[in-house]
């Protein structure tokens, strides 16, 4: 029986993991977590209550867990708790609990949306140009320097977040101020060029510099996107398994762009831009995105491959597996109610156009 301790319990990015780990009846799952209410539906096996990652209780309350419990492995599966527990990294191994992260330095890049466009464009990957938002004039200089056709700039937020923080489109400079002013976000804030609504996500695994599996999935719009002022809210509503050697090139030097070594998870999140070129705007690193459980439920379980390689188990392939499943499989998603992975030609046989 091999003991798992799984970060962020409760909440749909964990219980993708949590559910492909029990796909496995030799794992056994203690889920973990800031949110009573999110935490009291996982399906985890036991589950801990633990403080937010960034006060002043959580290291305690976290290395009391792996003291108590003595799990083979713990894995955290949001930015913020990935970058502080990366921080308290030696405390964790010195339980004897293992960890299956790249370096903190890696973590701190991909972490922060202004750093991984440093580090991309310092390799040559084609980026949208991005600028630091830091004054007024700043924003002055991003409308003038960065506007597409219709005159809109892209505002993020770039600081510890996903699902689309901060996220504005928006022509009007007195609307982006005001953004800012909102979010208290002078000096955290950037603005980037327009890309099409296009997206795809590479989603992989490394071991010692060496690619183990990677997936692309491509996405067909977000749930709830239409309330949203960005139109994004993090939560796919229809992933589609795609395979494409330029989206796979341009993953693959993005990785590269912020580690010689690659360690753990790495998952690209691409879009494209006016001339089809798949543009990196992120890594979420050391974590698996929402729909994990798509792959599991196609027949690559990413997590027990994670979980064995990080355990010095079989995984039972071939090492630098690039998109093993079959193109075209849709995951639909919904609230309150199971997901589904369906092929595009049942769609058409069971709903009368």
């Amino acid at each position: 029986m091999k003991k798992i301790l799984i970060a962020g319990a409760g909440g749909a990015p964990t219980e993708g993991v949590v559910f492909s780990l029990r796909k496995n009846p030799n794992n056994y799952i203690i889920g973990m977590g800031s949110e009573p209410t999110d935490l009291i539906l996982s399906k985890a096996h036991k589950k801990y209550y633990v403080p937010y990652a960034n006060t002043s209780g959580y290291k305690e309350r976290l290395l009391g867990i792996l003291n108590k419990e003595k799990p083979d492995l713990v894995h955290f599966q949001n930015d913020l708790e990935i970058y502080h527990a990366s921080l308290i990294r030696k405390d964790i191994e010195a339980t004897g609990t293992k960890i299956f992260m790249p370096e903190h330095s890696v973590i701190d890049t991909c972490v922060h949306k202004y750093k991984s466009y440093i580090a991309f464009k310092k390799a040559g990957v084609v980026v949208p140009e991005n600028i630091q938002i830091n004054t007024e004039e700043d924003l002055k200089t991003a409308f003038k320097e960065l506007s597409d056709v219709g005159g809109k700039i892209w505002l993020r937020d770039s600081g510890i977040g996903g699902g689309g923080k901060g996220a504005l489109p928006t022509n009007d400079y007195a609307l982006a101020k005001s953004w800012i002013d909102h979010y208290k976000g002078w000096g955290g804030f950037i603005a980037a060029e327009m890309l099409t609504p296009k997206t795809v996500t590479w989603l992989s695994i490394w071991h010692e510099g060496e690619l183990v599996v990677a997936q692309t999935r491509a996405r067909e719009g977000w749930t709830h996107g239409n309330r949203a002022i960005s139109g994004i809210t993090g939560v796919t509503k229809v992933g589609v398994t795609v395979s494409d050697d330029l989206v796979t090139q341009v993953a693959m030097n993005t990785v590269r762009a912020v580690s010689d070594k690659p360690h753990g998870i790495f998952g690209v999140d691409m879009a494209y831009d006016k001339n089809g070129i798949p543009n990196p705007t992120e890594i979420n690193i050391s974590r698996f995105f929402t729909t994990v459980r798509f792959f599991t439920e196609a027949g690559v379980n990413f997590p027990e491959i994670f979980k064995n390689l990080a355990l010095g188990e079989r995984i039972g392939i071939a090492n630098g597996l690039i998109n093993p499943l079959t193109d075209g499989l849709m995951w639909m998603r919904g609230m309150d109610i199971e997901p589904l992975l369906v092929v595009k030609e049942r769609i058409e046989q069971e709903i009368v156009f």
